[in-house]
């Protein structure tokens, strides 16, 4: 690590403040991290603020929105805690050598942020699995007013057609040990968000032509994820069913409960 880079990082430390909690304030964090307009870096803060609620992490004790005069003018801002910063830059822009610093900063605290900074993935994976659940249950609601009596077999299409196997076949081929749980659960990001480009498009190919009966639902969810299918081959070149498994989303869920209760600590008033 070179000079300049232990001065960002050592003026990380120094901008954080100290009122009965450990602060950092957004807009200071938005220019140690190289964005420069903070209604683009507003975007980040919400995918952090959105991690947290999944990780049913109280979002006031980590993001306390605040105004504060800043040259002679109040402007909206964020006291933001260690574990928040943090959430926000594994969720900023990775391009930005800022953002990359302070990821590697984050090593240096906890082994167990290390996992997460060799698989940055990760806080962007809990989101898109969270999107999915409510997706899958609209796509459910849907199907069925539609005339699916079997959502098994409809669901089934589904992944039929974007993996060009059932599913219990695909749980066997990439080596899911519990045949019981959600493939979702296991997936890295890019797969996940196959999955859920599918379910959004395939609900709103049902809605727009007003597709009716069990056997038209079926062939509609296989054709769509074949569609996806064909997408991913074309621009990556790899198949879905080749994209490795990896954690499973609960575990990284309770680490990243585990790191927030470190960086707590760490924290910590002195007495």
């Amino acid at each position: 690590m070179d000079n300049t880079e232990i001065m960002e990082l050592l003026n990380f430390e120094d901008s954080g403040k100290n009122n009965g909690i450990r602060y950092w304030y957004a807009r200071e964090l938005m220019k140690l991290l190289g964005y420069e307009n903070y209604t683009v870096f507003k975007n980040v803060i919400n995918k952090a603020t959105q991690a947290c609620i999944t990780l049913n992490i109280d979002v006031q004790e980590n993001f306390i929105q605040i105004k504060r005069d800043i040259d002679g003018k109040e402007q909206s801002d964020f006291k933001l805690s260690r574990f928040a910063c943090y959430l926000i830059s594994m969720n900023g822009d990775p391009k930005k050598q800022q953002v990359a610093r302070v990821q590697v900063y984050y090593i240096t605290l906890s082994e167990k942020i290390r996992a997460y900074y060799e698989q940055s993935g990760n806080v962007e994976r809990i989101l898109i699995r969270d999107e999915l659940s409510g997706k899958e249950k609209s796509l459910a609601g849907i199907a069925k007013k539609h005339g699916v009596v079997s959502y098994p077999l409809f669901q089934n299409a589904g992944y039929r057609g974007l993996y060009n196997m059932d599913l219990n076949k695909l749980k066997i081929m990439k080596g899911l040990k519990d045949l019981d749980r959600s493939l979702l659960d296991f997936m890295g990001k890019e797969e996940l968000a196959a999955n859920l480009f599918r379910i959004t498009q395939t609900e709103a190919k049902i809605r727009n032509e007003n597709i009716q009966g069990q056997n038209n639902l079926e062939v509609t969810a296989e054709k769509v994820g074949k569609e996806v299918r064909n997408t991913m081959i074309k621009i990556s070149g790899t198949k879905p069913e080749d994209l490795e498994l990896t954690d499973d989303v609960r575990t990284v869920k309770k680490d990243l409960k585990d790191t927030h209760k470190k960086f707590k600590k760490l924290d910590k008033p002195k007495k």
